[in-house]
């Protein structure tokens, strides 16, 4: 019988996570190339900054500091990163940390990281619009009521 999961305690447990997360995202079919062959992912330069990030995120320890917005929008200008990508990437995402700790940060970092995908994705959609004025979306005016 396995032993019981443990939580996320360490930066250890950080990086753990974010390279077995990665050992899966680069090969997946659905979103292995959007890391593979768009952004030319340097794993070893990357690793310690998203394990910073998520260190950050779950043990409150402030060792991320940068926007994590900014290289996707650039990679989106490479490539339309879609819903179905950030779906995917949650998914690989989950499934990591499911098979390797289990307790209220593991969680934390799945409900985490559903915010993240949600947020970006609907930021490069606003990106995807085009600027308008100061780079609103363009909305549509309608009249109301009695005229």
């Amino acid at each position: 019988m396995a032993a019981p999961l443990s939580d996320i305690s360490s930066r250890e447990d950080c990086e753990r996570l974010v390279r077995a997360f990665y050992g899966r995202a680069l090969t997946d079919p659905v979103i292995g190339f959007i890391f593979v062959d768009v952004a030319h992912l340097d794993l070893e330069a990357h690793v310690p900054k998203i394990a910073s990030f998520w260190e950050t995120i779950l043990l409150g320890v402030q060792s991320y500091a940068g926007g994590a917005f900014r290289p996707h929008a650039a990679l989106n200008a490479q490539v339309s990163l879609r819903a179905g990508h950030f779906e995917r990437w949650l998914w690989l995402w989950r499934a990591t940390v499911d098979e390797l700790f289990a307790g209220e940060r593991a969680e934390l970092a799945k409900s985490h990281a559903e915010r993240v995908a949600r947020a970006f994705h609907a930021r490069l959609r606003m990106l995807d619009a085009g600027p308008v004025g100061d780079d609103l979306p363009t909305l549509s005016i309608t009249r109301h009521g009695p005229v």
